[in-house]
């Protein structure tokens, strides 16, 4: 099978009240990792590269790493560009060969971002490629993105519909509490599901996306800080919020936290009980497998997008 968009995958994802996962990649253990998990699984995936990603891996490595996972495995994969800032960088990857697009216009005003997604849709649409936008700002740090609580912002109901309406974007990513990175909550975690709620009366049928969504596994966090991490209070999105989410008009889900945490708690548990192993391979397998079994059970009891390949 070839690369595909998100369009298919979003409109069956509604009808069907479950997610599909968008898993960030960096590297050959990841990809595999996530692969070997959807095929067992029969899942659809979403992919994403970040701009970090693609400076540490290059462009051209990652693309070709994902055709032999599809090769391999046989599945519905959309190659996305995760939170592109610029023209620039999302023409880069539409003519790369990415079949899907974030333009992230959350630091501009709200006609700016318009103005600015607006011509990614348009040079992205006549290529085949589809678009997600952003409306309201997620706190938190990830790769090269650092907002502060004070710069963050819900998103506002009463603007999605101009938003829609004007960009013809695919789908809207919204700020209903997540944040990114691993320190996603001081407290009790709360989602505004009223805002979704909304959204999703305002645009029926509309694709919506949540950002900055990992769980922050405690299992995970507690084994980093075991073997010589330092992770005081962690915490991230609880799962059975992300499946009520899935439920309703979310049908994508971002995962990136979780994946590093998941390869990272192994390797520091790997060196900690085998101080003489000097072979990656020894490290890496055991830290890909983790990575396997977290997303096999993100796909089959979060996102609830298990056994919907063969529908492609």
């Amino acid at each position: 099978m070839a690369l595909i968009t998100s369009k298919k995958m979003f409109e069956k994802a509604y009808k069907g009240g479950y997610a599909i996962g968008a898993f960030n990649v960096n590297n050959m253990e990841i990809i595999q990792g996530i692969t070997e998990a959807a095929k067992e699984a029969q899942a659809p995936l979403i992919l994403q590269v970040s701009a970090g990603a693609r400076k540490y891996a290059k462009h051209v490595y990652l693309m070709k790493l994902i055709e032999a996972a599809i090769e391999d495995t046989g599945l519905p994969i959309c190659v996305h560009l995760d939170h592109g800032d610029s023209f620039e960088i999302c023409k880069s990857c539409i003519d790369g060969g990415f079949t899907s697009v974030m333009f992230d216009g959350s630091h501009h005003t709200f006609e700016d971002n318009i103005k600015e997604t607006k011509r990614v849709v348009e040079y992205a649409h006549e290529r085949g490629v589809v678009v997600e936008a952003e409306l309201g700002r997620l706190a938190g740090v990830e790769d090269d993105i650092k907002v502060s609580k004070e710069d963050s912002s819900y998103t506002d109901p009463d603007e999605v519909e101009e938003f829609v309406s004007k960009t013809g974007v695919d789908s809207l990513a919204i700020a209903i509490g997540t944040s990114h990175g691993a320190y996603k909550f001081q407290g009790e975690a709360k989602l505004r599901f009223d805002i979704l709620e909304e959204v999703q009366r305002r645009l029926p049928g509309f694709p919506i996306v949540l950002h900055g969504a990992s769980s922050v596994i405690p299992e995970f966090v507690e084994k980093i800080n075991k073997y010589g991490g330092k992770m005081p209070g962690a915490q991230g999105v609880p799962e059975e919020m992300l499946r009520k989410a899935a439920s309703m008009a979310v049908c994508k889900i971002n995962i990136d936290s979780d994946l590093r945490l998941a390869m990272t708690s192994s390797i520091r548990e790997h060196f900690a009980l085998n101080p003489d192993h000097f072979d990656p391979r020894q490290y890496l397998s055991p830290a890909r497998e983790n990575i396997k079994q977290l997303v096999k059970n993100k796909l089959i009891n979060v996102l609830g997008c298990d056994n919907t390949a063969n529908e492609y």
